[in-house]
């Protein structure tokens, strides 16, 4: 199955419920509801700077991924997001022969 990264900026309301109520919303909110999808949770964490949250996701297709991005925006608990197709080292050099092969017939405007 295809991988994503979803990296999400929590709200200012958001960050304050959970200094109310801390518990990992990994474990508790986002693997039940990736399982849900029919994904798999890889990793999971918080970090620090532009986003508060990450995670590593195993989906059936783009679609799914997408589902999820969307439920989890509706909920109004972040104010940003990210979603990243994620490529395995053979689809990288897959992707470099196929712009060895291309680059022949690219002209960048000069």
């Amino acid at each position: 199955m295809p991988l994503y990264m979803y990296q999400a900026a929590y709200t200012s309301e958001s960050i304050a419920a959970q200094i109310k109520n801390p518990e990992d919303r990994t474990q508790t909110v986002a693997r039940p509801l990736v399982e849900a999808a029919g994904g798999k949770l890889i990793a999971a964490g918080f970090t620090f700077g532009e986003y508060d949250v990450f995670a590593l996701i195993e989906a059936p297709d783009d679609e799914t991924v997408a589902a999820l991005a969307m439920t989890i925006a509706a909920g109004g608990a972040m104010k940003a997001a990210r979603t990243s197709k994620v490529l395995d080292g053979s689809q990288w050099v897959a992707a470099l022969t196929k712009a060895a092969d291309l680059s022949g017939s690219y002209r960048p405007a000069r």
